[in-house]
């Protein structure tokens, strides 16, 4: 396919609708055709930059995030249609492109729906209102006498349509704005949006609008995009982290037609006309590296290593009573004291594929094609690194092989943006699946402790978790700084070091309550394959495995069933409410855990976990098998009660959590980035393995709970949070043995279920 480069001004100067197709996921490609007006620039408080309405009638909307295969574009679509009463299928949305969308802050913290929709609502509901009053003028007719019916306004035995009354031109009309870019802007008009009771649209199942281009093979990815005299690039890496180049040899890949080699510190890449060449040349090149300290401890000291390491930072997040005293004071007479530490690892993406960018560097426009799930940051770090004004550079999102968080998709694009520089010519990186899993941001490891008092009627009267970990951004979310980038890392340009972690969310009250998280030092400062980001719910799943490993042991050594207990100390309407509804579900029999262990081969057990992600509430059962002989583990059913307040598209949101129970289930029981001294050692399928289809679990049962005057709450995490715990309690229930150690192998369960008596 060969790109275009087209600017929202040149798209509708002139004369012209804007017509959407969807031949990548959520990635518009658009074109001229005669009758529009030149528009204004793009600017958050312009309705235009939000809402279009193309001649024949249909209605654009402009999302400043991106999609990443969950059908946060079809829930904005539906929010549109419902606003402007026009039927969904005629909504398009235009994302991620940043000459035509405003920063929204990308996809990020599942913030689609509950704060990147909000705007495009309050704009649709203005559209509407400005589209009323030209009615009103064109029919003769007082507005209040008028109604909408599939985007046709009528009213006084007459009608008119929305094209007729403006398409192909601009809304010319100024919105309220909360001043700020990202995270959550906010843009408002006179119009107030439909009421819940008033909803035809909202809450009905949609189709997403990725499905069929997926299916049918047509879709078209960011490894698809080619430009004229493109060059392919490729990274090397260096084989001892840290190390940098001291020379190479250019005649070891003369051989290879039209290789170049650019060099700086420890950045190294080879480009070449032929993709293959630059695949040969990236392993063929003779390198000289520098000698450096053996940067990582033994794999097997990773979580000594963390409890003795440097504190960055901490924080208190939550104190309520007198912890230290109840501590000091012991357990009371009939009651208990009880501690437990957790560990957790480093985890990858280990993206479908490895990241792919396509940049094109001229000297009056910078043009990057992208698969990140933040463009408009992608946009200001590839300015950054090039030294060129963030107007200068567009960046176009088109659909990659996936991400939650922070994977390699900024790495790869200012890799290109450097190479293209350096060359003078477009230059697509592809990464290499060593790269991919390797030299990916990585999701960071944890220790965690917990303590607790209960007294002698089975009640928490005191507890205190503590959390030690590397920061979850010791490199940030985005890459619109250099300095987070592991070209600039390589390249001298400094680090920036943050220590941030996070403690336990819930609702479980007690009288004396402290959580609080420590960040240590990285174990390489700069040019790491083990820097930590965000990885899908940053740090959700190894707190809450730890909290609600925690929280069941508690129950199970003061002789409570796991589900009572929970519900006794959580006085939450709606936290109770999700409990509830995921016992219902399963048919959960009140017991203590691990009361049936079975002696057979096969042992069954079941687990619960409860989440809480911002205001998204989640309750999991899980129901395990444990092969007693080969130690592994296998997911059988899974129940899920589910409250995300507003439930706008109820099938997308299905998948989501669907997918949610999938990919934390690998995580809790494969995931695990192994390394050595030198540099990390998972870097395929085979050293990186993930669930695969014939370790999918027979049933997915989900409750939503459709709490329609509290949201839309975000949805892309939440059910990923408690689900370690409920395997990992399942597993206790079916063994007797609590595994306090995450991934949960098989080896790793063999060699418990060996040592048990």
């Amino acid at each position: 396919m060969n790109a275009i480069s087209l600017s929202r001004r040149s798209l509708l100067a002139a004369g012209g609708a804007l017509v959407v197709g969807f031949p990548a996921p959520g990635a518009a490609v658009a074109q001229v055709v005669a009758g529009a007006a030149k528009p204004k620039a793009l600017a958050p408080d312009q309705l235009s930059s939000w809402v279009a309405i193309q001649q024949n009638g249909d209605v654009v909307g402009y999302f400043g995030k991106v999609d990443l295969g969950q059908g946060t574009d079809s829930g904005v679509a539906l929010i549109i249609a419902e606003e402007l009463d026009v039927p969904f299928k005629r909504v398009s949305i235009v994302m991620g492109d940043t000459d035509l969308t405003v920063n929204q802050g990308g996809a990020s913290g599942s913030t689609g729906l509950e704060e990147g929709a909000v705007t495009l609502r309050y704009a649709a509901a203005e559209a509407r209102r400005v589209l009323l009053g030209m009615a009103a003028e064109k029919l003769g007719v007082p507005v209040a006498q008028l109604s909408v019916q599939d985007g046709v306004v009528s009213g006084g035995g007459k009608s008119v349509s929305y094209g007729e009354l403006i398409g192909g031109r601009q809304f010319e009309v100024a919105m309220k704005w909360n001043g700020k870019i990202g995270n959550p802007l906010l843009v408002q008009g006179q119009a107030q949006p439909k009421k819940v009771s008033e909803y035809k649209q909202v809450g009905k199942p949609a189709p997403r609008f990725d499905v069929a281009g997926k299916v049918l093979a047509t879709s078209k990815y960011v490894g698809d995009v080619r430009l004229p005299g493109m060059l392919h690039g490729r990274m090397i890496r260096p084989p001892v982290a840290g190390a940098t180049v001291v020379s190479f040899d250019a005649a070891s890949v003369a051989h290879l037609k039209g290789v170049r080699v650019m060099a700086k510190g420890g950045f190294l890449g080879v480009v070449a006309p032929k993709e293959w060449d630059a695949v040969r040349a990236s392993r063929e090149l003779k390198v000289v590296w520098s000698d450096v300290k053996l940067p990582f401890p033994a794999f097997d000291t990773l979580h000594d290593h963390i409890r003795a390491a440097k504190v960055l930072g901490k924080e208190e997040e939550t104190k309520n009573g007198d912890v230290d005293a109840a501590l000091a004071a012991g357990a009371p007479a009939g009651g208990k004291l009880i501690t437990a530490d957790y560990e957790w690892p480093f985890q990858s993406h280990a993206s479908m594929a490895p990241a792919c960018a396509l940049v094109d560097v001229r000297p009056e426009k910078v043009t990057v094609y992208t698969g990140t799930q933040k463009p408009h940051y992608c946009q200001l770090g590839v300015a950054a690194i090039l030294g060129r004004k963030p107007e200068e550079v567009h960046a176009v999102w088109i659909s990659g092989p996936g991400s939650y968080g922070r994977n390699d998709a900024g790495d790869a694009a200012i890799d290109a943006a450097l190479l293209s520089r350096e060359f003078g010519a477009p230059v697509r990186v592809q990464g290499m699946r060593h790269e991919g899993t390797g030299w990916d941001p990585k999701g960071p490891a944890s220790v965690h402790t917990g303590r607790a008092i209960v007294d002698a009627n089975g009640q928490l009267t005191a507890i205190d978790f503590a959390t030690k970990a590397f920061s979850r951004v010791d490199i940030n979310s985005n890459e619109s700084d250099p300095k987070h980038s592991l070209a600039g890392q390589m390249m001298g340009l400094g680090t920036k070091h943050e220590p941030a972690f996070g403690v336990p969310t819930g609702a479980y009250v007690v009288a004396n309550k402290r959580l609080t998280w420590e960040s240590v030092e990285p174990l390489l400062a700069a040019g790491s394959p083990l820097r930590t980001s965000h990885l899908r719910d940053p740090v959700g799943p190894q707190l809450i495995f730890a909290y609600e490993s925690f929280i069941d042991e508690v129950a199970h050594m003061t002789g409570q069933d796991a589900i009572a207990f929970r519900l006794r100390h959580l006085p939450d309407p709606r936290a109770k409410k999700v409990l509830e509804a995921a016992a219902e579900n399963f048919g959960w029999d009140t017991r203590v855990s691990a009361s049936k262990v079975a002696s057979g081969e096969i042992m069954r057990g079941r687990g619960v976990s409860y989440g809480q992600r911002g205001k998204t509430l989640v309750a999991i059962i899980a129901e395990v098998e444990v092969n007693r002989s080969t130690g592994k583990v296998q997911p059988t059913r899974f129940a899920v009660a589910h409250n995300c307040g507003l439930i706008v598209n109820p099938s997308a949101l299905y998948h989501t959590i669907e997918g949610n129970i999938i990919h934390a289930s690998s995580r809790a029981l494969h995931e695990e980035v192994r390394f050595d001294e030198k540099n990390v050692t998972s870097v395929d399928w085979e050293t990186y393995p993930i669930l695969d289809i014939t370790e999918a679990p027979q049933k997915i049962d989900i409750v939503l709970i459709n709490d329609q005057e509290k949201g839309p709450y975000g949805a892309g995490e939440g059910s990923t949070r408690p689900l370690a715990g409920a395997i990992g309690n399942a597993i206790f229930d079916a063994t007797g043995i609590r595994l306090r150690r995450a991934p949960f192998t098989a080896d790793r369960m063999k060699a418990a279920l060996g040592t048990h008596v």
